[in-house]
């Protein structure tokens, strides 16, 4: 498959880190973020690579040439092989692709420069070609989703809405960003119907005519069942201000990059809701009454900062009971993702169970009125995360207020914390008062490794 590379901005927020360099080819870790990009894809075969260029555009193109050649830092062969479209003048962010089309004859992934990512590809193209979609997303939470754009999806991934930064949302939503990967099929560019030979040309307002890829290609896929998203907790994180690139510089040192590729086992704190995160008030059946723990998003924000998926399993029997809807807990769960996406935490995926075995409640719906192998003290949740996430049970826990939560976690052998009021004791490793007392625990105890070492596998 081909790989597009946009490595044509000129980087103007972030010139106080390098004015003279075009921002892809700014180092990380002595090595610049391009390189680092092309070292990822060639390692899982991704090996013919068209990069556009134009602000000190030469600069790259003398340090790559065609990609047989050797790094100047490393010493080591590119292996790939490199093609080069030059931007005399500003096309736009996807202006480029209409000038290139005819090298683009079957699906190929779009990829920003001036990110650093370390994504499983092969994994992203599987899930594009088994939906047959124009276009698959990369998308994933952040810590700040109160101003990014925001993609909405329906069960089967299917993008229904894609809300940019301008545009208004809901109250609550899903914390759910474009992270700016894409697989496309070339048949996007006869959809848009931009018109190729217009690109560039001087149009009527007398400037270039230029082509944006998300307000003009993307977006109106929305709602047309032919585009979807692919959600990955994998890292991929814009460098565009010298904060961001001075926090990417500090994840790359920790491990978190190369650690969090879905090719590696990944470390999970699997939490509990009603209880853990929000306040528990028995059976939670209104949005009005979901409210955070004093101290839950700051402790959710500390997994995230040391590099373990936060994962939510929880029974909602009040589904099968028919006391609340898929619909209104998806509502309350956005209410959840909100509120803790405003404190600079996010979680990186949800399960829950809806069934309940127990008969004879008016409104009930029969066919969730089951013994599954998913509600808790079962492990069912934990197992269907750790499949798609390649987690490493032994090494994750499960942290929860009661009996049920760690006899699942035992049951899907995770070390175990029990939080809260509860002090009976169910063979749990730990017992804290808090999600936060226990965070911090945790964290304390993986601070001295991860300065010595990253705490994931690397290899």
């Amino acid at each position: 498959m081909k790989v597009v590379i946009m490595a044509g901005g000129k980087g103007t927020r972030i010139s106080s880190v390098a004015s003279d360099i075009p921002k892809p080819m700014i180092k990380i870790e002595g090595i610049p973020v391009l390189e680092r990009e092309i070292e990822c894809l060639k390692k899982q075969g991704f090996t013919d690579i068209l990069i556009t260029v134009s602000h000190l555009g030469n600069i790259i193109m003398d340090y790559f040439g065609d990609g047989s050649g050797n790094s100047p830092v490393t010493g080591q062969p590119f292996g790939v092989h490199i093609e080069y479209y030059f931007e005399n003048e500003s096309l736009g962010n996807a202006g480029a692709l209409f000038k290139i089309k005819d090298k683009l004859t079957s699906d190929f992934l779009l990829l920003n420069a001036d990110a650093m990512f370390d994504v499983d590809f092969n994994r992203f193209v599987e899930f594009h070609q088994r939906h047959s979609g124009l276009v698959t997303l990369f998308t994933h939470p952040n810590s700040h989703p109160y101003d990014s754009g925001l993609i909405v999806a329906d069960k089967h991934g299917a993008v229904e809405k894609w809300l940019a930064k301008e545009d208004e949302r809901p109250a609550y939503y899903r914390n759910r960003v474009n992270a700016g990967l894409h697989v496309i099929s070339p048949k996007v560019l006869e959809f848009s119907g931009v018109d190729t030979d217009a690109v560039g040309m001087i149009g009527i307002d007398g400037k270039p005519v230029k082509v944006d890829l998300d307000r003009q290609l993307l977006k109106p896929l929305a709602g047309t069942g032919k585009m979807f998203c692919y959600d990955s907790p994998e890292y991929v994180k814009d460098m565009g201000t010298p904060d961001r690139y001075y926090s990417v510089c500090a994840d790359f040192k920790a491990g978190r990059v190369t650690g969090k590729n879905l090719i590696n086992k990944q470390k999970a704190v699997f939490l509990d809701r009603d209880g853990t995160i929000n306040k528990y008030v028995g059976f939670l059946r209104s949005i009005d009454d979901f409210e955070l723990i004093d101290g839950a998003a700051e402790a959710i924000r500390k997994i995230n900062e040391a590099g373990y998926l936060a994962i939510v399993v929880t029974n909602q029997p009040v589904i099968a009971r028919g006391e609340v809807s898929f619909e209104e807990l998806e509502e309350i769960h956005n209410k959840m993702e909100t509120l803790l996406g405003k404190e600079g935490a996010y979680l990186d995926a949800i399960y829950y169970c809806p069934h309940h075995p127990h008969r004879g409640y008016e409104g009930e719906v029969p066919e969730l009125k089951i013994d599954c192998e998913c509600r808790k003290p079962k492990p069912g949740m934990m197992l269907n995360a750790a499949e798609d996430f390649n987690i490493d049970l032994e090494n994750s826990w499960m942290v929860g207020d009661g009996e049920n939560d760690i006899k699942a976690g035992i049951a899907a052998g995770c070390r175990t914390a029990l939080i809260g009021n509860d002090r009976g004791n169910y063979g749990q490793t730990v017992t804290h008062e808090s999600l936060l007392e226990f965070t911090v625990s945790l964290i304390g105890s993986v601070k001295y490794d991860m300065k010595k070492s990253p705490p994931f596998p690397l290899d």
